[in-house]
């Protein structure tokens, strides 16, 4: 079983339309754990447990959590949403990780660089190598009109909006997009030692447009993830 996580409502909502119930069931059931509900289901003959975690890293931390130790999944994928962070990177594009950093990790006074975890083996989480060509290969499959690129996403709990803070997190963390939940999933995957990958479609530039963008482009954004989620769950074995 696969855990999918979004962070919205319209992040899950067109998924969990399309999923059929476990063994014969038409609906697929529900539980709710820490105030979510986590959906267990079919997408694409494959079978998942599907979760809106709500935004933020604390939210999307809890969400994995209970993926692993609840539901004892074999790999975790985060949908959604991020800004780009990277010129090259339009609205629309979408990116899949390579790995995952905390942007917002700062123990600066202590002598540690930024989006370093004091005291941990790593603070890079690597996304799993094979879920990661799935999705490329499936993203190029069922969206050929939009451009695939793959690298680090950055998390933290801030909104990014203007050039100011983007260009800090460009120049401590590096990162092609930046969002507020994937790193922070990224982090309990790799406590818990189980697959992960991030993948975001971009809604807006990070920047002072981010605002305007935003609305305008998260319905695009989301279908572009819909159609690659379905098209990946056919493909993985």
């Amino acid at each position: 079983m696969i855990g999918i996580i979004g962070a919205m409502d319209k992040e899950v909502d067109d998924l969990k339309a399309l999923m059929t119930g476990l063994e014969g069931a038409a609906e697929p059931s529900v539980e709710e754990h820490a105030r979510m509900q986590f959906w267990k289901g079919c997408l694409s003959g494959h079978e998942i447990v599907l979760v809106r975690s709500g935004i933020g890293k604390v939210n999307a931390a809890t969400a994995a959590e209970i993926l692993a130790a609840v539901y004892n999944v074999r790999a975790i994928i985060n949908t959604g949403i991020a800004g780009s962070l990277d010129a090259a990177i339009d609205i629309g594009d979408m990116v899949i990780s390579t790995d995952a950093m905390e942007h917002d990790m700062d123990v600066a006074g202590l002598g540690y660089d930024k989006g370093i975890v004091p005291d941990q083996e790593t603070s890079v989480y690597k996304a799993d190598d094979e879920l990661r060509k799935i999705a490329k290969e499936s993203c190029e499959a069922v969206n050929p009109d939009i451009n695939v690129f793959e690298g680090r996403v950055v998390s933290g709990d801030q909104f990014v909006s203007d050039k100011v803070a983007k260009d800090i997190i460009v120049s401590s963390v590096g990162g092609m997009c930046t969002e507020m939940e994937g790193a922070a999933i990224a982090h309990v995957a790799w406590l818990n030692n189980i697959p992960y990958l991030v993948i975001r479609s971009i809604s807006d530039k990070a920047d002072d447009s981010a605002d305007m963008d935003y609305p305008t482009f998260q319905k695009i954004a989301i279908e572009h993830e819909v159609k690659l989620m379905v098209e990946m769950m056919r493909r993985i074995k």
